[in-house]
């Protein structure tokens, strides 16, 4: 089968990855489920692997097929498996793991002690076929487009669960900003607004994605490039500042932003990566408010984002690649060219 390697680690994304011609996965240990891909989406993490980004966190061994965000049809299953059948429709959860571990027990998928991620630790979904297990398979409904939900793997989950934990916290009247309306931030905000009775003041440097996020439910919206972030969100909450603070960028001067624009104990979920936090520590002390990370998500918040999509609640700005033009993907992200979510039909 074809898939797309990642041999060595580069910064030019023009030429990251190779189509190779490798063994297509069978099932052979009794809980394997071989999907045939449908839809795979490319992710900003992508970007980052191929940068060598993840070295220090996962073990990799390359070359390695890239591609964590996965939808498709049960080809193939292990003499154990019951909850699906070849035919069936499916989204993959990111991670394979084991249900035994202490943290598999307590429901927290992300933090499996014997986890394996397709796409970062194994071979991933930018390929013809992909091989997961029973605990990563969700059903889907018949009438959802395999390709069209692929990248709610990851971007819609991690979304949803940075969400989830972020409208525990707002009640009706509250503000929720949300940092950069792309490929997650689009997904968000829609949570946000079926999810909670906030007011949603959404940024992002682009009119484009400024204009998506209005018809997306957003109240207001803030040009960072010609706006004074800070003071437009104070005029809008009255000086409170915002309780929550959903940040899909993560570059150095959004989480910078925090001790301006949230409210004394409010929340900045920093979902998007690739800066860092460099606040004092008086900061923190003096607002009580704190830096959460994001990773991911549950397998059952998984099934409860398939559930909103079903019912229309959220919906998935997406554009169609071929495999070989996955390079392009990879280059085009790099450079912010790329509304929504790119998807990759194998």
């Amino acid at each position: 089968m074809r898939a797309a390697r990642l041999h060595e680690y580069t910064d030019d994304m023009a030429n990251a990855l190779s189509i190779d011609e490798v063994d297509r996965p069978t099932a052979e240990a009794s809980d394997d489920v071989i999907v045939e891909v449908e839809g795979a989406g490319w992710c900003q993490t992508d970007n980052h692997v191929i940068e060598g980004m993840w070295q220090e966190y996962v073990p990799q061994e390359l070359p390695l097929t890239l591609g964590h965000e996965n939808a498709g049809t049960v080809v193939e299953v292990g003499s154990e498996v019951n909850t699906v059948e070849p035919g069936d429709s499916v989204i993959c959860h990111p991670v394979m793991t084991c249900g035994t571990c202490r943290p598999c027990r307590q429901g927290e998928d992300m933090y499996c002690e014997n986890v394996r991620f397709p796409g970062l630790t194994h071979d991933g979904g930018f390929a013809e076929f992909l091989h997961t297990n029973e605990r990563a398979v969700v059903p889907l409904p018949g009438d959802v487009d395999t390709t069209d939900i692929a990248p709610h793997a990851d971007a819609g989950i991690t979304a949803y669960h940075a969400t989830k934990k972020a409208v525990r916290e707002l009640n009706p009247g509250d503000t929720a900003v949300v940092i950069g309306v792309g490929g997650l931030g689009h997904i968000g905000l829609q949570c946000l607004d079926a999810m909670s009775a906030a007011d949603i003041v959404a940024l992002d440097l682009k009119e484009s994605a400024r204009d998506m996020a209005a018809d997306l439910g957003a109240r207001h919206t803030i040009d960072p490039g010609t706006e004074d972030v800070a003071s437009v969100i104070a005029d809008l909450t009255d000086d409170v500042g915002a309780q929550q603070v959903l940040d899909f960028v993560g570059a150095d001067e959004t989480t910078a932003l925090a001790p301006d624009i949230v409210a004394a104990g409010g929340d900045h979920h920093v979902i998007g990566y690739g800066g860092h936090v460099h606040e004092p520590a008086q900061s923190l002390v003096d607002g009580e408010f704190s830096y959460k990370g994001t990773l991911v998500g549950r397998y059952t918040e998984l099934q409860e984002l398939v559930a909103l999509v079903d019912r229309g609640e959220v919906d998935l700005h997406t554009s169609r690649y071929p495999l070989s033009e996955i390079n392009t993907v990879a280059e085009r992200l790099e450079h912010g060219e790329i509304d929504g979510r790119a998807v990759i039909t194998p």
